[in-house]
């Protein structure tokens, strides 16, 4: 990930163009995995119109690893620091906090740099990568944050709505697919598995019922589903 300092901190992508040179020049640098001579070449070149920082990360369930280095003026002016990093409270020192306070960045009520710029939205530089992509069209930090957000709001949706039609494997029902069908004049459809659903959550509401209270509570709930369609 290059973070370059214009009049806000930007994110941008190390695409598959710069990291397509031939497999032979490509090489490990210190702590860096992903880097190459070309590489370092562009960030010297790009640095001597402002800072630019390159940064690496790989994390699982809140352990790993993390790099940085900074270049400014045509040169690298700081690093790379490598850092093995244990879940538990984040620190400044940690590379990337250190190198994201050196391109200005600012807490703002995260709890650290590593959030406050949303790199903790991914675990490792591809998840960094994909995400960089997928915001080159957005005017702003601030824009593709909320189209992120607009985005996990839909899933959210999309998916408490698949969850209404799913029948949940931990929850007796006294009626099956069949006997519901035949009650209430359904073809095989998603409606009757909302129907399945709707019972074991009353039975987990209200404890087990017998076969005439589901019916009846059957009949109930297909009155007012159907209303709301």
């Amino acid at each position: 990930m290059v973070a370059p300092l214009g009049q806000r901190l930007g994110l941008l992508p190390v695409t598959d163009e710069i990291f397509g040179e031939p497999t032979a020049a490509r090489q490990e640098s210190g702590p860096f995995t992903l880097m190459s001579p070309g590489l370092a070449g562009r960030l010297k070149d790009w640095s001597r119109g402002g800072q630019v920082a390159y940064v690496e990360a790989d994390f699982w369930g809140g352990s790993g690893s993390q790099a940085a280095a900074l270049w400014e003026n045509g040169r690298r002016g700081w690093g790379p620091e490598h850092a093995s990093i244990q879940a538990g409270p984040p620190r400044d020192d940690w590379p990337i906090n250190a190198v994201l306070a050196r391109l200005g960045a600012v807490r703002a009520g995260a709890a650290d740099l590593f959030d406050a710029v949303g790199l903790g939205r991914e675990r490792d530089l591809e998840g960094w990568r994909r995400a960089a992509l997928d915001a080159l069209d957005a005017p702003g930090y601030d824009a593709w944050e909320a189209a992120c957000r607009a985005r996990q709001e839909a899933d959210a949706r999309a998916a408490a709505e698949r969850d209404r039609y799913a029948r949940r494997d931990d929850v007796p029902v006294v009626l099956d697919g069949r006997t519901v069908m035949r009650m209430l004049g359904l073809p095989p459809s998603p409606m009757v598995g909302a129907a399945i659903r709707h019972l074991q959550e009353v039975h987990l509401e209200r404890g087990p019922l017998t076969r005439d209270e589901a019916a009846t509570e059957l009949r109930r709930w297909a009155r007012s589903f159907r209303s709301t369609r």
